[in-house]
């Protein structure tokens, strides 16, 4: 574990206490894991009750092995997830000391008091600044403030810019979270400028862009800049300002066009919804033109012209992007193959020269000796034979993969002229740390290391990686034309390990001399860097010459490793015809692992170990610590490593580290890196600037068995209003998988007791009568097309007197089934085929919004004691709910918890089983409701001798219909399954 710095100590002095309840918001980067794991491990104790919650996965498993390396291991943090069993967290809660819990599990554990809340000693949460009036953090708040008010609460953030909504942003957090100090410390603070001070170790390296890349990324800043303007234009009633080109280069873009635009998305045409899209495809097109190769990204500017031509049916597509339509686009696509290849007449190939070119080609191949397409194209006639007549390789390099060779010269060359110098107690190691921005760009550098070639000149390093994708990139073509004359869909360009070009069936032809000779390359190749964790480098070098090393396997398609599960076998065993036998008698001493063996499977000396890695959270840290590199390239600009790195530095006294950054003249990611900065930089002073003007809010006192909630308005008619007081107070019983949504916590912000169950029939159950189902818009789609939402007001119709659908939209959005323009897109198709004439329907696509509304009509129909109530946000929910509960009986868990219930231990005790199944083979009687009908009758005479209205009574109209058609009648008619009719 590093050591703690002095803000981080003075950070713990002020919210150690526990008698206190802060928030603190810190800058990224600055160690807020650290903090929280020491006050962790400060809590830490069988005799507290300390809960963690808001913890994703991957944050709880950093937090425990950081906790394990602080010496918390008896038992350290333990983990409360969805496959823990009620008994077993009830157990957990009574040992006490330091639990993640979900904030679902915990909500609900805190209603049943399974946990005891009032023995808690206090509760860290992370990222407060997702606290609104509706997340599950400030229900659990309101849980816990409702049965302790002594113990503490610590709130932590380091996301400042998502504090922005609303008028006064940090004083919501607060309310909700029931806090009254906050603590800012942005990178700008005193104490954290004087501790770390102005770190001038960082190289920043600027490349320039190539030509095409230039005029590739002038037209896609063109194109966004078009864009926005239209979208501003589309839509002048609506405050669009913040919508500009510098905002646009970060993801949170789209969510912040989407949040503007959501309050009219039933009113927007296709058009803007088109454009809105748009946008987020040009932003990633910026980040792939800096980071994928030429070839990937030809590829998938290919694969978007063909999705804008063509809808997955195969017809034309009517809503094309329109800025594929202007002359900037046709800057990127024609620029974007120049960086590839360039096309050009085919030339007549002298016959004599053929087979001569070709036997080159398979030798030059096997010995690795392959150059420049281009090159050798000027300098001789030889062609490899998969390369088509006409076309001319480009193969166009990233520049900062020149830079990438550069640096790691420069620090091989560091690492000589230190081993020349005897030095004493030196901190860290030779290990060279690259951080990429993605997985894909560190594969894509893991394999252009693994097979550079460092005498090649600048641009051409990479050319045999390069050959290979060209090679993949043509076959993938091939392959799009053939599934296209199939009718089948295309599919994208592959990125895995496995080329499907790789040689193939010439392997066969090629003589045993050639494959000795390759293996004895790799073998050669072998005896300089290695690949962390697989198998030899396939590139070969020049003696002392810096190669590079990868954090997994290469992505490369040609020279690929061997299985080094085989070969370890084979070494061990020897000549054995089978490799599984005989190893358990083996003695591993009498072994000779010589230098061959070391070769292929010993330890690799840290000064030949380059690792590849994505930037990552504040896991980062616990990287830096264990690695302890004194060589850093940054192959894209983030602000939150750099700062990382210096509080790394600053935590290992002595050290000294060099940093290489790589960044783009003039470029997206250089904007985008100072507009980052500046974003955080105004996000802080504004927040600072509004705590310094807050007003402490008042914090809610919440009593249980107050009067006021239990007093019931019985007639309006009687003396104005007369209100009578009951004992029992208003409760709502909710089904366990709705404590996902936000309903559940403002109902009980309304003086609600909500009790959660599980559930077999309905959602919420208001009185012994009333039932609720509750759908939202994308649910209540997928129910009719499952079919789901039939059986589940069939159940609620059979079990309950007044079954009601809820039909709820959420907040800040549009309330709105379908748009206007499918309405009138629907009204056309259905003015063009008139009733009177038998003519095709329209198109599913045209008519799908609609169709919901007549499924509806069909449900009210089938079912009319169903009640249908439209919802316009989850807070008019709460007042719906509590307008239904006035002057009716509350409702009893154990009774709502039987209904419906297939295992019920009451329901049919006694009964035959032959008459159990012989029910269950009725139409109309189902698992589902046998234990109800059981209930009802007492034996299969009884049911018989019913008139239709009882068993339509008992089991709903249509199924009990069927019932009594069967029994009287002998006719089986066939049920409406849940996938027609509704």
């Amino acid at each position: 574990m590093t050591a703690l710095l002095c803000f981080h100590k003075e950070i713990l002095e002020k919210m150690h206490d526990p008698s206190t309840s802060e928030l603190l918001l810190i800058a990224r980067g600055l160690g807020l894991r650290r903090i929280v794991c020491k006050l962790l491990q400060i809590y830490d104790s069988p005799q507290s009750l300390v809960i963690l919650v808001n913890a994703s996965p991957e944050e709880e498993s950093a937090i425990g092995e950081e906790l394990g390396l602080m010496g918390c291991r008896n038992p350290g943090l333990r983990i409360v997830g969805f496959e823990t069993g009620r008994k077993e967290r009830q157990d957990l809660y009574k040992k006490g000391g330091l639990l993640s819990v979900t904030s679902q599990i915990l909500t609900v554990d805190m209603l049943t008091s399974d946990i005891p809340t009032n023995l808690i000693t206090g509760i860290i949460m992370l990222h407060a600044e997702r606290a609104t009036p509706t997340s599950s953090s400030a229900f659990i708040v309101r849980l816990y403030r409702e049965k302790n008010q002594n113990a503490f609460l610590k709130a932590f953030s380091d996301q400042p810019e998502h504090i922005t909504s609303g008028m006064s942003p940090l004083r919501t957090i607060m309310k909700e979270l029931q806090l009254r100090k906050v603590y800012i410390y942005p990178r700008f603070h005193q104490e954290i400028i004087e501790c770390l001070g102005r770190d001038r170790s960082v190289l920043q390296l600027t490349i320039g862009m190539t030509e095409y890349m230039q005029e590739i990324h002038g037209a896609i800043v063109q194109c966004m800049s078009t864009t926005l303007s239209e979208l501003k234009r589309s839509n002048t009633n609506m405050d669009l300002d913040d919508l500009n080109v510098d905002n646009a280069y970060f993801r949170s873009f789209d969510v912040l066009v989407r949040r503007q635009l959501d309050p009219v998305w039933h009113k927007v045409g296709p058009k803007t919804k088109q454009l809105v899209s748009d946008l987020a495809t040009l932003r990633r097109l910026l980040i792939y033109l800096l980071t994928y190769d030429a070839l990937s990204f030809h590829a998938y500017l290919e694969t978007l012209i063909e999705s804008n031509t063509v809808n997955e049916a195969g017809n034309t597509r009517q809503n094309q992007s329109p800025w594929m339509l202007t002359d900037a686009a046709n800057i990127i696509f024609t620029f974007a193959k120049r960086r590839c290849y360039t096309m050009s007449a085919p030339t007549e190939k002298k016959v004599s020269d053929a087979d001569d070119d070709q036997d080159w080609d398979v030798l030059n191949e096997l010995e690795g000796r392959a150059k420049n397409l281009t090159s050798e194209a000027s300098t001789s006639n030889r062609r490899p034979r998969w390369l088509p007549d006409g076309m001319e390789p480009v193969l166009e390099e990233l520049p900062k993969w020149t830079l990438v060779g550069a640096a790691l010269q420069e620090i091989e060359e560091e690492m000589i002229r230190r081993s020349t110098q005897v030095t004493f107690h030196d901190p860290g190691t030779d290990t060279v740390l690259i951080m990429t921005s993605s997985v894909r760009t560190c594969q894509l550098l893991t394999e252009f290391l693994s097979t550079m070639d460092p005498d090649a000149p600048p641009g051409s390093q990479g050319c045999r990686m390069m050959e290979d994708k060209l090679r993949l990139y043509l076959w993938w073509k091939g392959k799009l034309a053939q599934r296209k004359q199939e009718g089948k869909t295309g599919f994208a360009l592959p990125t895995g390990q496995k080329n499907p070009t790789e040689r193939g069936a010439g392997d066969a032809e090629v003589s045993e001399a050639l494959k000795k000779k390759d293996r004895e390359r790799q073998a050669r190749a072998a005896s300089r860097r290695r690949v962390r964790g697989g198998g030899p480098a396939a590139s070969s070098s020049r003696e002392g010459e810096l190669s590079s090393t990868a954090s997994g396997p290469s992505n490369g398609t040609f020279g690929q490793p061997v299985d080094d599960t085989a070969a370890i076998a084979k070494f061990i065993v020897g000549q054995n015809e089978n490799p599984l036998m005989g190893i358990s008698e083996i003695d591993l001493t009498q072994i000779d692992f010589g230098p061959e063996f070391d070769m292929h499977y010993g330890l690799v000396a840290p000064e030949q170990t380059v690792l590849v890695r994505a930037f990552s959270d504040d896991t980062d840290e616990q990287l830096l610590a264990e690695i302890q590199p004194r060589y850093i390239i940054m192959f894209e600009p983030n602000l939150d490593f750099v700062r990382r790195i210096e509080v790394y530095k600053k935590a290992n006294p002595g050290l000294a580290v060099r940093i290489y950054l790589l960044i783009y003249n003039n470029s997206c990611e250089e904007a985008k890196y100072l507009a980052g900065v500046r974003r955080e930089k105004e996000s802080f002073e504004r927040l600072i600037k509004e705590r310094g003007s807050m007003l402490n809010p008042i914090l809610e006192q919440r009593r249980s068995g107050d009067t006021e909630s239990l007093m019931k308005v019985v007639s309006s008619r009687i003396a104005g209003g007369r209100k009578d007081v009951t004992m029992e107070p208003a409760k709502v019983i909710v089904d366990m998988r709705e404590f996902r949504s936000s309903l559940p916590s403002l109902l009980h912000a309304s003086n609600l007791l909500v009790i959660p169950v599980t559930l077999t029939v309905g959602d919420y159950i208001l009185t012994p009568d009333i039932c609720v189902e509750r759908k939202s818009i994308p649910d209540l789609v997928s129910s009719f097309n499952s079919g789901r939402l039939y059986t589940q007001c069939e159940l609620m119709s059979a079990h309950y007197k007044q079954p009601i659908l809820l039909i709820e939209w959420e907040e800040h959005k549009s309330f709105s089934l379908d748009t206007v323009a499918e309405v009138k897109s629907f009204a056309k198709a259905s003015s063009k085929y008139p009733p009177k004439k038998k003519q095709p329907a329209p198109s599913d696509t045209n008519v799908s919004s609609p169709m919901i509304q007549s499924k509806l009509v069909l449900l009210t129909l089938t079912f009319p004691r169903v009640r249908i109530i439209w919802s316009s946000s989850p807070y008019a929910t709460a007042e719906i709910f509590n307008d239904l509960k006035a002057i009716q009986p509350e409702p009893d868990p154990m009774k709502a918890i039987v209904v419906g219930a297939e295992e019920d231990p009451e329901a049919g005790a006694g009964i035959n089983t032959a008459a159990e199944e012989l029910l269950r083979a009725l139409p109309g009687i189902t698992a589902k409701n046998v234990k109800h009908v059981m209930n009802k009758v007492r034996s299969v005479r009884e049911l018989c001798e019913l008139d239709l209205p009882a068993v339509q009574e008992i089991l709903g109209v249509e199924p009990g219909k069927a019932c009594w058609d069967f029994m009287h009648r002998g006719e089986r008619k066939r049920l409406c399954s849940p996938g027609q009719g509704v």
